[in-house]
């Protein structure tokens, strides 16, 4: 008799569901799945070159993409989403390593600039 896996301790960034599994998790057909793969909106890791493995993270963002089409967005739309959304975190990140732990005036600076450059 084959064990069965128990997926609940693997960390949320760990590839281990197979197409179907994520298919039936994140509520969309593998055939979609395989189609946000291609267009590089959600793309799995490959195990072996040609077997697809999603991670937690990766069932997310597929829900999170599923969420975006329902209200009417277009794939180019949630690609571009994505890639937005990624790009602000990337500068979120880069701004907690410049303001320095409670100097407001850091901030109040940083939103000066941005006011003025949106103006």
């Amino acid at each position: 008799m084959t064990a069965k896996k128990n997926y609940r301790n693997v960390e949320d960034h760990i590839p281990v569901f197979a197409i179907s599994i994520a298919a039936e998790l994140s509520g969309l057909h593998p055939q979609t799945l395989r189609q946000y793969d291609k267009l590089g909106i959600v793309s799995p890791s490959r195990q072996g070159g040609s077997r697809r493995l999603y991670s937690r993270i990766d069932i997310a963002k597929l829900k999170y993409v599923s969420q975006l089409t329902a209200s009417g967005v277009n794939l180019e739309g949630v690609k571009r989403i994505l890639v937005l959304e990624n790009h602000v975190r990337s500068l979120e990140a880069r701004l907690v390593g410049v303001i320095r732990p409670g100097n407001t005036t850091d901030v109040e600076l940083w939103k000066s600039r941005r006011i003025q450059k949106t103006s």
